[in-house]
């Protein structure tokens, strides 16, 4: 009797087990590439929410999809060899319309809507996306998203808590691989993404784990943290880590072909390739308690801590950065004044940023590295230490007097200033910045001044090296 009770208990468990995942062939997806699929796998979704949760098992194929609509205490699981492709409108087929956003005013469009997307999610609780497989957003774009049932970003999540991603493959993902707003306690773990714009966009977010991916975007921001209005109130993005993970500007899937091609051209806004780890631009929001660590950047921009909307950026720790082939500045504060937020917002601040142990190989001597805030909104308390860069150099005495605008209202990248007077740093509208064991490498002469300050107060230097040589300053 006791045996027959054990093989009862264990017959039952085997079902609930069988039960508790839904194979999404079994509600007519086919994974042929041709039939779109989307409404099977929507159909195992809400079969899967209506018995509690589960998980929705996609078996390897191509599917060809249009929005996926995720729901609470779902895990999507893309198999080996899966693919999620994202198929292009046809006057039959189309994404979900964009769902009307009164604040759309204050951010760009693919800010502002969350349901044109390949997966998407509201409200939501207790999401998992994860597999080996892939999720290739082949009809998805930024260009054309303003038109209804056009596809804009591959995943999509807005005011959700308890969300994991994980292990998967990301390639051509439009405007956005993930657009998550209004997120909290988001783990992202070992993904390898290869897109045409933003990788991860990472808004009014709290408790945010990003860890051990691969991000390659040429034409955008590789991992941004951003705190826009698209929620219609004030939001930070805060408690975040970045951790072990790779960013860069190589051509489109050669990242995740190993193939490692410089063929494409420069970036839309004309800046070259992209692919860097940026705090900012939109920041209506602020930013607080951001620690990033251990981290590679390579053939793209440089380190960038943006706040121009009216947010707080404060609690930074930067550090055990290594970047090459850096086509703009190595690091870049900017402190602004765009102020893309409701009227009556002031001008924001940033303090307390520490970053340290960074080596910056072959970055564009134009720009050297650059803190800068704007007439009576200055940048605080930053600590720079164990730092090395190295640059081409090659500039002369006469490059040393460029004027230098305030550009206030500008959108922040380093050449709104034009080539900068200084080779290694230039500060303005700055107090309390600290430096300490900072090398500086030039394969030629320069003779533009090594630090050029502006409207500085108590800017404090320590152990600075030019060419293996200490220097006094």
């Amino acid at each position: 009797m006791k045996i027959l009770i054990h093989i009862l208990f264990a017959l039952l468990g085997c079902s609930h087990l069988s039960a508790a995942i839904y194979n999404v062939k079994d509600f007519g997806a086919t994974g042929d590439g041709t039939h779109i699929d989307s409404e099977a796998i929507n159909r195992a979704i809400r079969k899967a929410a209506s018995g509690g949760g589960g998980t929705v098992y996609v078996p390897a194929g191509e599917y060809a999809c249009y929005s996926i609509r995720l729901a609470s205490h779902i895990h999507l699981y893309l198999e080996q060899g899966a693919t999620l492709i994202g198929a292009f409108p046809t006057p039959t087929g189309k994404y979900d319309s964009a769902e009307p956003n009164s604040h759309d005013t204050y951010q760009d469009f693919g800010h502002s809507h969350w349901q044109n997307s390949l997966i998407w999610g509201i409200g939501l609780e207790d999401i998992t996306i994860s597999g080996p497989g892939t999720i290739y957003g082949k009809g998805l774009t930024r260009e054309e998203s303003r038109l209804d049932g056009v596809g804009n970003k591959a995943i999509s999540l807005k005011n959700c808590k308890n969300v994991t991603l994980k292990d998967l493959n990301m390639f051509q993902c439009g405007h956005f691989a993930l657009l998550a707003t209004g997120v909290d306690n988001l783990t992202i773990t070992n993904l390898k993404v290869d897109t045409n714009r933003d990788g991860f966009d990472i808004d009014c977010c709290r408790n945010v784990r990003i860890l051990a991916c691969s991000v390659n975007t040429p034409w955008d921001d590789a991992i941004v943290l951003k705190a826009s209005y698209a929620l219609g109130t004030f939001r930070d993005t805060e408690n975040v880590t970045i951790s072990d993970c790779y960013v860069s500007g190589y051509d489109r899937g050669s990242m995740l072909d190993a193939s490692w091609q410089l063929d494409e051209p420069q970036a839309p806004d004309h800046g070259y390739r992209t692919g860097r780890i940026k705090i900012g631009t939109e920041s209506s929001g602020g930013f607080k308690n951001i620690a990033i660590t251990n981290c590679i950047f390579e053939h793209c921009r440089g380190l960038a801590l943006e706040s121009v909307d009216g947010g707080s950026l404060e609690d930074i720790v930067i550090s055990n950065i290594t970047l090459r082939n850096i086509v703009n500045a190595g690091i870049f504060l900017r402190l602004g004044a765009r102020m893309r937020s409701p009227e009556g917002t002031p001008v924001g601040s940033m303090k307390r940023i520490r970053i340290s142990h960074v080596n910056a190989y072959n970055v564009d001597s134009r720009y050297a590295s650059i803190i800068s805030g704007v007439p009576g909104a200055i940048i605080e308390d930053v600590s720079l230490s164990d730092i090395h860069l190295y640059y081409k150099g090659g500039y002369t005495q006469a490059d040393a007097v460029n004027p230098v605008p305030e550009a206030e209202k500008a959108y922040p990248e380093p050449w709104m200033f034009g080539t900068v007077p200084a080779k290694g740093f230039y500060i303005r509208h700055a107090r309390d910045i600290f430096f300490d064991q900072v090398s500086f490498h030039f394969e030629q002469p320069d003779e533009r001044p090594l630090f050029v300050t502006d409207d500085a107060e108590n800017i404090h230097y320590e152990n600075i090296r030019v060419n293996g040589k200490k220097i006094n300053q």
